[in-house]
């Protein structure tokens, strides 16, 4: 195989684990021998000490590969967790991937439709713009799996087999398998458990050269009801691969003509796939935007780095995460112990009008065992510095609950991380960290210890 470079494009807050699956995937298909030990996610600065917005991945011993880059992107639409690219060069929009990868924390333990159906949807999208894509479902689970899958996860598993999805990281059960026939996929869905009184059932039937498939699609006002989305991009794809040519007619969906858009991804899929809304009409769409872009605007690039920075530079590490954009992590207790976090102190006072349960989460939690502190992160650009120095008040519920709660005795410091516009220095005591425009890393005179230490050692390592 030529040699070359492995190109990682991603919206989420790379993880070690995930970027060392990624590489031993690419490794075992293309049966490229090498050896992966101690991944680390290392910003990548120029000889003017900025940051270049690439991250280089180390950790992998390879004859074939290269180097191994990791970029921030941002997709315009239903974007997949990673694309992944092989080649020399910086991937640009008319290059092709060789995987469109999604990766989830959630199994049945949690979430019936966040697993799977909510996720789907990004499969059937991504082949509007690269039809012959490897598609991979990575399940990097924090908690145990459960020892019998629910109906809702076996059914969407084996919709996912059928389109060809590989699923990494997850015992697959002997019931999840592809579909074989579309009368068979009927049945799976019209035998299992109908959803609580007052919900529209996803069911399918066939007529003589019709499909009809109800499901609600409207919710808050629009076409947003993002697991019947999925579940109904996912089904209506999978019939196609089955074979069936004839029209596709969403029932029940509770929609109006109003709600029907041209750039919402569900039209986009119903005119990828020829899906009928009962009752109304499908506005053409024309696909004017890419699929992704290189990501020059968000808060999440300045929380990242300093998130990447201090776990590789220093002995710090992330308790939470929330970085914009991205899927909200775990809190981690004192021995390693994922907790989900809620949204409220209390649900029942808050549905009683009480505002004050309302748990406020920051973007970034980092703990410094050295010294006995943690620092509690708000994310923000360049141009709403304000704003978040106001939310730094609103964490007391959050600290209260969680971080009082698992790590008694250690201090708590606020404070803001910014990214954008090209101030060269930190005006606001409550900001500890500007990564501006330039790439240039900018310590404010108060900035936590832990900061100083990453960004100290970040430098000396590129021998600057």
């Amino acid at each position: 195989m030529k040699s070359s470079n492995l190109w990682i494009l991603t919206e989420e807050r790379p993880k070690k684990s995930v970027i060392g699956a990624i590489i031993e995937k690419f490794a075992k298909d293309h049966s490229i021998a090498c050896f992966i030990s101690n991944i680390r996610i290392l910003p990548v600065l120029n000889k003017d000490r900025n940051f270049s917005f690439v991250y280089e991945v180390k950790g992998l011993d390879s004859t074939v590969v290269k180097k191994v880059y990791l970029i921030t992107v941002s997709g315009y639409s239903s974007f997949v967790d990673f694309l992944v690219f092989y080649q020399d060069d910086r991937p640009t929009i008319s290059d092709t991937p060789v995987y469109a990868i999604e990766e989830t924390k959630t199994d049945d333990a949690e979430s019936r439709n966040t697993g799977v159906f909510q996720r789907a949807s990004k499969f059937v999208f991504i082949e509007y713009f690269y039809p012959d894509i490897k598609e991979i479902m990575l399940y990097s689970l924090k908690v145990l799996q459960k020892d019998n899958a629910t109906a809702t996860n076996i059914f969407g598993t084996r919709c996912l087999l059928t389109l060809g999805v590989e699923i990494l990281g997850k015992t697959l059960e002997s019931a999840m398998k592809p579909f074989s026939s579309i009368d068979e996929l009927i049945q799976a869905k019209n035998s299992m458990n109908p959803p609580p009184k007052g919900n529209v059932p996803i069911r399918i039937t066939k007529k003589s050269s019709v499909i009809e498939v109800s499901g609600r699609l409207f919710k808050s006002g629009s076409l947003s009801h993002d697991p019947n989305i999925g579940s109904l991009s996912l089904i209506s794809a999978t019939l196609r691969k089955l074979g069936w040519e004839g029209p596709i007619i969403i029932t029940e969906h509770g929609l109006s003509q109003s709600h029907v858009k041209p750039n919402n991804k569900f039209i986009k899929i119903c005119g990828r796939f020829g899906l009928s809304l009962a009752g109304l009409t499908i506005p053409k769409t024309k696909e004017d935007k890419p699929y992704w872009k290189y990501e020059e605007e968000g808060e999440k690039l300045g929380t990242i780095f300093i998130h990447l920075v201090v776990e590789n530079f220093t002995t710090g590490v992330s308790i939470y995460e929330n970085h914009a954009g991205c899927e909200r992590g775990y809190f981690l207790t004192k021995d390693g112990q994922p907790i989900a976090v809620e949204k409220y102190v209390d649900r029942e006072s808050y549905k009683a009008g009480d505002k004050d349960q309302i748990i406020h989460l920051p973007d970034l939690v980092l703990i410094d065992f050295d010294r006995a502190n943690i620092i509690n992160i708000e994310g923000k650009t360049y141009a709403n510095m304000l704003d978040g120095i106001a939310e730094l008040q609103n964490y007391d519920a959050f600290e209260k609950t969680y971080i009082n709660k698992y790590y008694p005795g250690f201090s708590i410091r606020r404070t803001v991380v910014l990214y954008g516009g090209y101030a060269d220095k930190i005006e606001r005591i409550e900001v500890s960290f500007l990564l501006n425009k330039n790439g240039k890393l900018i310590l404010s005179v108060k900035a936590p210890d832990l900061f100083v230490e990453a960004i100290k050692n970040l430098i000396a390592y590129w021998g600057l």
